[in-house]
């Protein structure tokens, strides 16, 4: 009977890393609707994106607090329907004055929902003793394929408030549909132990850190920018505009549910040097296109490679010797989501003086010194599952 609450457990999860993955998608074609509406510069949207930023930097240790006193499942099944939620107030504001509360309220409730998600997938993953996190960031993939690739048809067709009010009602649904599945820890998570101060001593997991900043940068930039690199340096309309992140996020999504065989056959480190490589090529082919057409190939072929990227890091993190797995991935989260949250921000202010191809150039130089790295990721290959904690 625990085998099958878990079963139910594990689709719950999924449902809620699509449903998350599907309002991250919905902003992207919403993103050059924000910058016609209120006349914005590379520069202001790149500010307005830092307030999205701070919003989920503040909110995700106070979501992990909340875990560690309550469990994942109460704090997911909240997070979860305020993210649904939380696209509303950036499509009624009626200036900017309200966009930035709305776009932080934004934020906070994304970057919660991530935190209350991921920790409940390792409460499945204990419960069935194997690994899901991979197909599950795979749902979160797919599901940010379809908000982006149908956004664009939506946005160009109905208006971006008939888009968002589609947004709202098909993710909450999903949410309140699968919210009773959730399964619970059978004790609270208690706080993992580290060096001074709670941080942990080894340096090698700082370093492993910056790999997932390395590789969750570009991701961001395509998630931001991609849509606005192809309107206004290619003079692409809003769909196909929108048809990078697409392309991006759905061969992403593709090659996680992947990605575990493919770990398993070739190892880590090997797996890493192949998917930074090809991701390399890809983010260097989006710079150099002289094409939509061509720039969404590009950002597919750096999809590809990005995939498992991340969850390879992660799991070196949570593998480091000597240290707990809950604080060398908490080192290796916070780094690296400052990645996907505040670089966009950079991206936009270069942009502005540049264009856009010389800043997705740079992103295939940090993918390159990721290729070279690729070595620190070998305690990957340690990750075993673990039994359901005892009652």
């Amino acid at each position: 009977m625990l085998r099958d609450d878990a079963l139910y457990g594990r689709w719950a999860v999924a449902a809620y890393f699509f449903a998350n993955g599907f309002v991250t998608g919905s902003w992207a074609p919403e993103i050059p609707v924000l910058v016609a509406r209120f006349s914005l510069s590379e520069t202001a949207l790149g500010l307005l994106i830092v307030v999205f930023g701070v919003g989920a930097v503040l909110a995700m240790p106070v979501c992990g607090y909340l875990i560690g006193r309550y469990g994942s499942r109460p704090v997911a099944r909240i997070t979860g329907v305020l993210c649904c939620l939380s696209l509303i107030g950036i499509g009624a504001a009626p200036g900017i004055p309200f966009v930035v509360p709305a776009l932080f309220f934004f934020g906070a409730m994304l970057g919660s929902m991530d935190v209350a998600m991921n920790s409940n997938a390792v409460v499945v993953e204990r419960r069935l003793q194997k690994a899901i996190m991979s197909s599950s960031h795979g749902f979160w993939s797919l599901g940010g394929f379809a908000g982006a690739g149908l956004g664009g048809l939506m946005v160009e067709n109905w208006g971006h408030v008939a888009h968002i009010a589609v947004v709202t009602v098909f993710s909450l649904v999903l949410v309140l549909v699968t919210m009773p599945l959730l399964i619970a820890e059978n004790r609270p998570a208690v706080k993992a132990e580290g060096g001074r101060g709670g941080f942990p001593r080894s340096a090698l997991v700082y370093v492993t850190g910056v790999i997932a900043l390395f590789c969750m940068m570009p991701e961001g930039a395509v998630l931001d920018w991609a849509a606005l690199y192809l309107q206004q340096e290619m003079g692409a309309d809003y769909f196909t505009a929108s048809l990078p992140f697409t392309a991006f996020a759905g061969v992403m999504a593709v090659m996680r549910f992947l990605g575990d065989g493919v770990r398993n056959r070739l190892g880590a480190v090997k797996t890493m040097r192949i998917s930074a490589g090809v991701a390399c090529i890809g983010m260097l082919g989006a710079g150099l296109a002289s094409t939509p057409l061509l720039a969404t190939l590009a950002f597919a072929l750096a999809g590809l490679g990005v995939a498992n990227m991340v969850p390879i890091v992660f799991s070196a993190a949570g593998n480091q010797p000597g240290i707990s797995p809950a604080a060398g991935m908490s080192v290796a989260t916070t780094i690296g989501y400052s990645g996907i949250l505040f670089a966009p921000s950079l991206v936009g202010f270069i942009a502005e003086h540049t264009g856009f191809a010389p800043v997705f150039l740079g992103f295939s130089v940090l993918l390159a010194v990721v290729l070279l790295m690729a070595d620190l990721v070998r305690p990957a290959d340690g990750i075993s599952p673990q039994p359901a904690p005892s009652t």
